[in-house]
Formats: structure tokens, C-alpha cells, sequence
């Protein structure tokens, strides 16, 4: 006994239209959350603006200085001897070795140029000072 008739059945179908649906979702979802992940390890401070800024990718030191005097190490804050101390030991193994800079716009020029002295002392010779950088040009 035959209870549906052979012809009625149809041939299954891939739905194309939702998988594109998810694809634009998820590929938005990455685009919007890559842009929250660049700021995740700093301090917040207010970067002097500079037009011809550039952005460095691979930064071994992320130093902050804040307009207080006190020093971050990416995301810690840590005393100028223990900072001299590892940088000094990191340039040892890499000779590449890249301290970065990112200093208050308020802050005093002494005290940037007293830290690059003693970062120098240390032996670093590759330095690098943040800015934002601006759409004027």
C-alpha cells in the first residue's frame, strides 16, 4: 500500500540565501570587534596629534607615562629601576629591540627626555614616541 505518490517528492535544496545572511553577520561581528582589541593593553592617555604619524605593528615595550609621573609597562604600572632593568635584559636577547613611548600631551619634555636618557644607559638605541595621528593635511 502506497501512501504518497513518488512524483510529489522534490529534491533537496541548499538554501544559499541565509548562509550568505550568516557569513555578512559573522564577518561585521570580526570587523567591529578588531577595532575594540587595538586599545586593550594601553593606558589611557591624551597623545599629542602629529599628521605624518605612522603605526608601528610589532612593538616589543609599550612604555606609558602619564601626567602624574608614573610609568605603565603595556598594562602594568611598574618603577623606572625595574623597567631599565628589563628592557635592558629583552635588548640582550633582541638586538631589534623597540621601546615605545607614549607620553601625556601635558607632561613636562624633561621628564620624556630624562626617560629616553636612561632607557639609552640601559643600551636601548631603538626608540619610538606615539601620536595620533590626524586626517589634516
Amino acid at each position: 500500500m502506497r501512501l504518497r505518490d513518488r512524483r510529489s517528492f522534490t529534491k533537496p535544496e541548499v538554501m544559499i540565501i541565509p548562509m550568505i545572511d550568516v557569513m555578512f553577520f559573522l564577518l561585521v561581528f570580526f570587523m567591529i570587534s578588531t577595532l575594540y582589541m587595538v586599545d586593550v593593553k594601553t593606558i589611557a592617555v591624551h597623545l599629542p596629534q602629529a599628521v605624518h604619524a605612522d603605526t608601528q605593528a610589532k612593538v616589543n615595550y609599550l612604555v606609558t607615562l602619564k601626567k602624574d609621573g608614573t610609568l605603565w609597562l603595556d598594562d602594568r604600572q611598574i618603577n623606572k629601576f625595574d623597567l631599565l632593568k628589563e628592557a635592558a635584559a629583552a635588548c640582550r636577547i633582541n638586538p631589534q629591540f623597540v621601546v615605545v613611548i607614549r607620553a601625556d600631551q601635558g607632561l613636562d619634555y624633561g621628564q620624556v627626555v630624562a626617560l629616553l636618557d636612561e632607557l639609552k644607559g640601559a643600551g636601548i638605541t631603538h626608540f619610538g614616541l606615539a601620536a595620533e595621528g590626524s586626517n589634516e593635511q
